[in-house]
């Protein structure tokens, strides 16, 4: 078992925990938020962190931002997420990976992990010879595979929302959408926009990326540092957080924002910032959700169904015209709206 440094609460959260294993290189903070509703369900985050700080930071937010995504969902889960610091390319050994999994089991099942940025559903494979509380697992271990394809599908079912309520049509044919980041979860929203017959621009610092999207879809490459300006209709932030905030909000040119990253605001206020200049921000965790309630069907007693995992994330849709239509009314931002609906979920269980 993983050495414990510190277990911890920090006022909002249940548990914060951190835990090395030396042999393996391992340094993890595992962020519970809120078992309300149920277990805390999280993907690990693999990144080179500056310091303990930054990822403490990075945890700390990704997991309230977790609780409230599965409560807007509808999910009987609450809100967790790992990260661990570091390359994944040098230190996501498989050693590393079970070690990783005793500290999950050490939780009791309070926390169920699955994969995020940098790490895979292969490395979720190797978590599982340590603990059975994790997800996203492999196809051909029963589980529900890389959860990608459905969080781009919940953030293409968000925007015909957007769409309809903004242009009362949800069709994207023909609207601009500027894409920011096309690793897999951007890569895959882009397929669907094109499929859609929209005019999509994006940009990423990789260049390998860029060029099996473009080839794949004929999209239209733009600099990494031109991506948040470009004049479009829908921005889709689809790389890391906090990328709008109140020195990008007055370079933006669209009329609305829709992706899949999440805390995409650097911070709250800058929910009224975008309503004052005019911009739809759609909440990201509830555009995002795709991937858990993808990761939710998985747990349900009688196996992962496709089918009834794309139903589901399907939903979206209804979910979000209903946070636009509230939002609109008591005229509120979007986001006071879905955190309304979440907070109110957490309350009456």
């Amino acid at each position: 078992m993983p050495g414990v440094l510190r277990g911890m609460t920090d006022g909002g959260h249940e548990t914060v925990l951190h835990a090395v294993d030396r042999p393996t290189g391992l340094q993890a903070i595992v962020a519970i938020h809120s078992t309300v509703l149920g277990p805390a369900l999280g993907g690990t985050r693999f990144y080179p962190y500056p310091d303990e700080d930054s990822a403490l930071t990075d945890v700390l937010r990704l997991s309230s931002g977790m609780t409230l995504k599965a409560a807007a969902a509808g999910l009987d889960l609450g809100g967790g997420k790992a990260v661990i610091i570091g390359d994944s390319d040098v230190l996501g050994t498989e050693a590393l990976f079970e070690a990783y999994g005793r500290v999950v089991d050490s939780l009791g099942g309070r926390y169920i992990t699955a994969e995020d940025v940098g790490t895979t559903v292969e490395d979720m494979a190797v978590v599982a010879r340590r603990t059975r509380h994790v997800k996203g697992l492999p196809l051909d271990m029963g589980g529900s595979g890389d959860p990608s394809p459905m969080t781009a599908r919940g953030v293409h079912v968000s925007m015909r929302a957007v769409a309809a309520h903004l242009w009362g049509s949800p069709s994207l044919a023909g609207r601009r959408v500027a894409v920011q980041g096309v690793g897999k979860v951007g890569a895959a929203l882009v397929e669907l926009l094109a499929a859609d017959g929209a005019d999509v621009i994006v940009a990423d610092v990789d260049r390998d990326s860029l060029e099996e999207v473009v080839a794949a879809t004929g999209a239209t490459v733009v600099a990494p540092e031109a991506i948040l300006s470009a004049s479009c209709d829908i921005l889709a932030p689809c790389a890391l957080g906090a990328v709008l905030s109140a020195s990008t909000i007055p370079d933006l040119r669209c009329a609305a924002i829709v992706g899949s990253a999440n805390n995409q605001l650097a911070t709250r206020d800058d929910a009224v910032r975008l309503a004052d200049v005019g911009i739809l921000y759609a909440p990201d965790f509830v555009a995002n959700a795709g991937g858990i309630m993808n990761i939710s069907v998985e747990l349900e007693g009688d196996g992962y169904s496709q089918a009834r995992a794309a139903d589901r994330v399907d939903r979206i849709f209804g979910r979000m015209t209903e946070i636009l239509d509230v939002a609109r009314a008591d005229a509120i931002t979007p986001l006071a709206a879905a955190e309304r609906l979440a907070n109110q979920r957490i309350a009456g269980s």
